[in-house]
Formats: C-alpha cells, structure tokens, sequence
C-alpha cells in the first residue's frame, strides 16, 4: 500500500525525478513524459465522469484505477514485464475487459456515415478529449520503447483504450444519433 506523508521532497528541484527503482532521470525524458500523459488522461477521464451516466461512470472507474497500473507501469525499468507482488505490469486480461466492453457498447451504436466531431454532450466531449490524450499518451510510450525497453502490453492497453473512448462517447450521445458529424468542406 502506498502511504504519502509529505507531499513536497524538494528532489525534482533540479528537474528530475525518480522511477520507482529509485533511478533517477529528468523529467523531460520519453519515459517520464509517457507516464505523465497517462496521468493526463486520467485527471480527463475523472473531469469526464462528472457528466455520465451510473453504467458508464463504473467503466471510467476501473479504467481510471488501470490507468494507474499503466502509470506504474511504464515508470519501471526493465525487460521483465512479467506482475509479481513487488513489481506492477499491466496485463492481457486487462486489455480484454476492454474488448469486451467495447464490442458490448459497439453492438447498439448507429453506423458511422462520417467522422466525428468531438461534442454532443459534455460526458462525450470530454471523452473524446480524453480519448485525444490518451492517444499522446501511446505515441509517447512508443517513442521511449525506441530507446528502452517498454511493456507492450502497457501499449498495447493504451491503443485499446482510445478505442473504448471513442465508442463510449458515442454511446453518452444517444448511441450515436447526437453525434456531431464532419461536413468536408462545410465551411470553405
């Protein structure tokens, strides 16, 4: 269990920060900035959990609290992504979950005629903000795994998870019949 008793350590003054091996690296390294655009998207995803509905808001939890477990994740060095009590990895089985509440929320939605934009309602809007950051949050995990080793799975969840997004924020928009249509050329 995690127990914070002082908040501030003054140890990232000099701009870095600790892994949870207790290596040091600065704060603008591709690891770090992949697991701070994790934590980006969670802090969306809890903004958006302030506008769904009972259903949705239990997904988002248990997304939220994986979140963290991708997190801890990529904030472990190493090539054994292999769980164990003292070492955190994320695993198939939640990517899985993820499939399926996917396939489940995909199976009542209305045919996409065009691309969507993000609105609607709040909860989707946000949502596909959300979905947006956690996108950054792949491409940043995929830049450090060119120059250290990374969990695949952890990538892996993350590309899953733009997905569960898109479609929830579909689904928080009258399973799709709300949705805000792209016009190409509309404007011109």
């Amino acid at each position: 269990m995690v127990k914070l008793t002082k908040i501030y350590t003054r140890g990232g003054d000099g701009g870095e920060t600790s892994l949870s091996d207790g290596t040091r690296l600065y704060k603008d390294n591709a690891r770090v900035a992949a697991y701070g655009t994790v934590d980006e998207a969670n802090s969306v995803i809890g903004i958006a959990r302030l506008s769904t509905n009972a259903d949705a808001d239990a997904m988002l939890s248990r997304i939220q609290n994986d979140m963290f477990d991708v997190g801890a994740d990529l904030a472990t060095p190493g090539d054994d992504f292999t769980p164990s009590q003292m070492v955190l990895r994320t695993t198939d089985s939640q990517v899985t979950r993820l499939e399926q509440e996917i396939d489940t929320i995909n199976a009542s939605l209305a045919d996409l005629t065009s691309f969507i934009l993000p609105g609607g309602s709040a909860a989707s809007a946000y949502l596909h903000l959300a979905r947006t950051v956690v996108r950054r949050a792949e491409r940043d995990a995929i830049t450090a795994s060119q120059s250290e080793p990374i969990n695949p799975i952890a990538i892996k969840y993350l590309n899953r998870l733009s997905d569960h997004l898109f479609v929830l924020a579909r689904h928080l928009n009258n399973d799709g019949a709300d949705d805000v249509l792209w016009v190409p050329g509309a404007t011109r």
